[in-house]
């Protein structure tokens, strides 16, 4: 797989234009294109960046057609994810060392039946799930007491709670001291909760 550090600054930046403008309307620049964006006046300046990224596994030019070019396989997952730029403690200080590791947070919810919701409202807040949130969930129709589901209740209306069955009822319990538990004969578990993400603002 290549590695984005044989690469100098300027064939990084042909590279990464490249890779936008595929991105952004689906077929690759033409030479004139990228020599325009990098005010490179002689079609040999552009050739010559376009030889090393094919070189070294970024790109593949099909024939001379003029918009033939293609980011490899191999660029594409390279390029995917964030920069892993080390650890940080929540407690004790210790440096954050930059790595040249990427960590797609795609691949820690990857699998069959996973989805994400929008969340509104603040029945959730003390676990840490606050109104705007996105929480990734796994489809699945049973949960454990105490898990955090995607439940319909009694009424057909859908909502995020504690899941905690009891003798002759269902208990979807609010993470917020503020709001009554809601209690249900046929509650119906539609998915688990395996993760939240969150933007700051």
């Amino acid at each position: 797989m290549p590695a984005f550090d044989q690469l100098t600054d300027k064939q990084l930046a042909v590279y990464q234009f490249i890779r936008d403008t595929i991105r952004g309307r689906g077929y690759g620049p033409t030479v004139r294109d990228i020599g325009d964006a990098f005010g490179i006046k002689s079609p040999n300046g552009v050739m010559c960046h376009l030889k090393a990224l094919e070189t070294k596994g970024f790109i593949r030019r099909e024939g001379k057609l003029a918009r033939a070019i293609e980011l490899t396989q191999e660029s594409i997952e390279e390029d995917k994810g964030l920069p892993l730029a080390g650890r940080i403690a929540a407690g004790a200080l210790h440096e954050a060392i930059e790595q040249k590791e990427r960590i797609d947070l795609g691949e820690f919810f990857r699998g069959k039946g996973m989805y994400a919701l929008e969340v509104s409202g603040d029945s959730m807040i003390e676990a840490q799930i606050a109104d705007g949130d996105y929480v990734v969930v796994k489809k699945q129709k049973t949960a454990q007491p105490g898990q955090i589901v995607v439940a319909i209740t009694d009424e057909g209306e859908t909502t995020l709670k504690y899941w905690h069955p009891e003798k002759k009822r269902v208990r979807l319990q609010p993470a917020n001291s503020t709001m009554e538990p809601i209690y249900c004969s046929n509650a119906q578990v539609e998915g688990v909760v395996v993760g939240v993400v969150r933007k700051l603002k």
